[in-house]
């Protein structure tokens, strides 16, 4: 799990989201997840839970690319701390969580993205990017 400079913002993978211990400690209050391909995490009742099941490719539908991008963006708005994940953290989480970042700044959403992968490994699809930004563009 990595912390995104500036934002109450964290990437991490389905197995950061299930570390309960992890996500208390780091004070997280919203969990994002966007893996079609993993089971719902369980998780205490004072934690809030979205899930938007996204594939890492192409052939999201534009409306389920739209309502992540733009939960997380009303979650950083308001301060919220959130974590956004997938399963591995290197494509889905970095893509949704750059676009969000871009619409909070009011920046062009390659520049959201870079802000996204800075902090560790990333492999977004390009096809999903593609779809993003036709999306949120």
């Amino acid at each position: 799990m990595r912390r995104i400079p500036e934002y109450p913002l964290w990437l991490g993978h389905v197995g950061d989201a299930r570390d309960l211990g992890g996500v208390h400690s780091a004070a997280i209050a919203a969990l994002v997840d966007l893996a079609l391909n993993e089971s719902p995490v369980p998780l205490t009742r004072e934690l809030v839970y979205c899930r938007f099941p996204l594939i890492d490719g192409a052939g999201n539908p534009r409306w389920l690319l739209r309502a992540a991008v733009v939960t997380v963006a009303g979650l950083l708005r308001a301060r919220v701390p959130t974590l956004v994940y997938c399963g591995a953290c290197m494509s889905r989480t970095p893509a949704v969580a750059g676009a969000a970042i871009a619409l909070v700044r009011g920046c062009p959403l390659s520049e959201g993205l870079t802000l996204a992968i800075e902090s560790g490994a990333s492999d977004v699809s390009p096809a999903l990017w593609s779809d993003i930004q036709a999306e949120m563009g």
